[in-house]
């Protein structure tokens, strides 16, 4: 009997683990949309810079979140913070799935906040505020809302009507814990860098809508976090093995499905009856889905479905109202991740203390759910106050010392060459060299031809701009210095339109 007990027990551990290590590997997978959605949002120019932080975000959490982050979040120690197992000293093999889950969780939080601060912030900036966020802002407060003796899991003992009954802060997946947390993160570090060149103008109040390069990268970035975020909420539970595990799991699931739906079609309203657009926007519906997703994260466990759908119809408005609140304010978010993080993780933090089916104001409208409800203000509030103090001595400490913001020629010209030389899409790689013609049609219904090109050695490479001079290919360049037989000197006849930059313009048929 006892051995069939103790293959049981293992058969539990083992299944818990492994549903430990397929929901974490999801969650890492978000990686992967964070990184397509924010590359999709910036200029070309700035491609490769966004992408090697969103490399560098799951590594740089990796070392912050294995020698400091988990010890603080999960170590042996008092209410507000551990202090055991550093370097997963102490952590047992079965523990090494918590670590692997958590650790996939922290590096969401330093992701959010680089999309924040896109385009205009340097690299070693970055590393300072990834590696801080990650080892310390988060994991203390993970401590505090996730461990048995953080003080905001305790709570506090009241007596109620002669019983006493035990209240405390309620947060399944991270709407104010991860959401919040890097959302005001976020904030503080792009009020404190200032705007991207070009987005406000003072004179006349003109807001220049700075558009991403690529939509269908966004779009498919935004894909794969709906995808993560079913792992997300689903696997917080982090277990199943156990009688109830299963339907937590199956209903947080569900749940945020739900909310992403309609914080995806209020977002897709408001933008097409005229209250901030006229247009089926895609960018910002999808935005709103993702709001639905993060304000559902605190409640997922404790919410009936039809409540999923307030929540994610108040997720999205959120959302949008603080879009639209940061554009007054004049910061520049040039993902909303702001408004997708803060905005509906303020929500989703609060919308629990109305909407649990267990002791939700909605259902039970008497003194216990109304401290519920003043638990989960205390936890907003400190977890806003925490991180909006760090970040604020963080970001500012990088500003005064000069390493905050790259030059002002620098951002002009993008990141990608001069900081990491790898350009997204190196001139190089565009076209064969050869001039083409081009059949189009003009508006008025004619025919028209358009040479596509640049003349010069004998319809081969010559040059892009008068400033830049002659451009050749490296290809061209090993025909030219090494062919001796054939000549690629320049033609000396002026170019066919007469202009002196050689640049062709369309003539009609």
């Amino acid at each position: 009997m006892d051995n069939l007990e103790t293959r049981l027990d293992s058969l539990e551990t083992n299944m818990n683990i492994q549903f430990l290590v397929t929901m974490g590997t999801i969650v890492f997978l978000m990686q992967g949309g964070f990184a397509l959605l924010e590359a999709g949002s910036v200029r070309s120019k700035n491609t490769s810079n966004i992408l090697i932080k969103n490399l560098l975000d799951a590594f740089v959490s990796g070392i912050a979140y294995w020698i400091i982050g988990y010890a603080l979040a999960y170590g042996d120690g008092n209410a507000f913070i551990g202090w055991t197992k550093w370097a997963s000293d102490e952590v047992s093999r079965i523990e090494l799935a918590t670590f692997f889950f958590q650790y996939c969780f922290a590096a969401t939080a330093a992701t959010i906040v680089s999309g924040a601060l896109a385009e205009r912030c340097e690299f070693i900036a970055y590393f300072v505020y990834s590696f801080f966020i990650t080892a310390f802002i988060y994991p203390v407060v993970t401590h505090w809302a996730w461990t048995d003796e953080g003080w905001l899991n305790k709570g506090y003992n009241y007596s109620i009507d002669g019983e006493y009954v035990v209240v405390s802060y309620s947060d399944f997946a991270g709407s104010g814990v991860l959401h919040c947390l890097s959302g005001v993160a976020a904030l503080v570090g792009a009020a404190i860098l200032g705007p991207r060149l070009g987005r406000y103008h003072s004179e006349s109040g003109t807001v220049l809508p700075i558009r991403g390069h690529s939509v269908p990268f966004a779009a498919l970035g935004g894909f794969i976090l709906l995808f993560g975020f079913i792992a997300f909420n689903g696997g917080a539970r982090s277990a199943i093995a156990g009688k109830e595990d299963g339907a937590v799991v199956s209903l947080a699931i569900v749940n945020t499905i739900i909310s992403g739906s309609m914080g995806a079609f209020i977002t897709l309203f408001i933008h097409r009856v005229g209250i901030l657009g006229h247009t089926w926007s895609l960018l910002n519906t999808l935005n709103g889905s993702l709001a639905g997703m993060v304000a559902v994260c605190a409640g997922c466990n404790i919410i009936r479905p039809w409540a999923a759908t307030i929540t994610g119809t108040i997720g999205g408005i959120a959302f949008n109202i603080t879009s639209w609140a940061l554009t007054k304010l004049k910061v520049d978010d040039p993902l909303d991740a702001v408004a997708v993080h803060l905005g509906a993780g303020c929500w989703g933090v609060i919308a629990v203390a109305f909407l649990s089916y267990e002791k939700g104001i909605f259902y039970k409208w008497d003194k216990a759910s109304g401290l519920f409800l003043g638990w989960q203000l205390i936890g907003l509030v400190s977890i806003l106050a925490w991180t909006t103090v760090l970040c604020t001595i963080m970001f500012g400490a990088l500003r005064l010392l000069g390493i905050f913001r790259v030059p002002e020629e620098i951002e002009k010209k993008g990141l990608d060459i001069p900081k990491h030389g790898e350009p997204a899409y190196p001139l190089e790689s565009y076209g064969h060299g050869y001039m083409e013609t081009i059949l189009t049609m003009t508006d008025s219904g004619q025919l028209s031809n358009l040479k596509q090109g640049y003349p010069g050695y004998g319809n081969i490479n010559k040059g892009m701009t008068p400033e830049e001079g002659h451009y050749e290919s490296p290809e061209m360049k090993t025909m030219k210095h090494n062919a001796s037989s054939v000549d690629f000197s320049p033609v000396s006849h002026p170019p066919s339109n007469g202009r002196p930059d050689g640049v062709q313009e369309q003539t009609q048929m």
